[in-house]
């Protein structure tokens, strides 16, 4: 059975994207609305600039930071890690296994198509993927 692609993933998602001038405030309550764990940081033309999870939320209120005045550009992880539409779920599945990442960007060229989280996954990638981790301990 072939693997499913990140384009075919993907394809009919619209991930929450914000601009770098929003505030903490704003991305959480976005977040909320739409029940998901991270804001695609993006200029105008939909190019990724960052990424900001609730992780980075946690570690804005824990340094005591104002979340209503603060900006994402600020606090944001800058340059993450993306996968490309062609990438498969065993390739996404392993980055987030192996870089301990919640959630991938899916970018096509510059330009953001939608994001990833270990949760979107059925159980045939990630059993599929622990069969393959297996193998490779097995190897070592």
């Amino acid at each position: 059975m072939p693997q499913r692609t990140m384009g075919e993933i993907v394809r009919d998602q619209k991930p929450l994207v914000l601009g770098p001038e929003a505030t903490v405030s704003e991305a959480c309550a976005a977040m909320y609305a739409r029940k998901v764990g991270a804001v695609l940081v993006t200029d105008t033309d939909r190019r990724l600039l960052g990424i900001f999870t609730g992780r980075d939320a946690v570690r804005l209120l824990a340094e005591g930071l104002d979340a209503k005045s603060t900006h994402l550009d600020a606090v944001m992880t800058k340059g993450p890690t993306t996968l490309g539409p062609k990438a498969t779920a065993i390739d996404a599945l392993l980055l987030l296994n192996d870089c301990g990442f919640r959630h991938v960007p899916i970018v096509d060229g510059e330009r953001v198509v939608g994001i990833v989280s270990r949760y979107d996954f059925r159980a045939r990638e990630q059993a599929r993927m622990d069969d393959e981790s297996g193998f490779m301990e097995v190897m070592r």
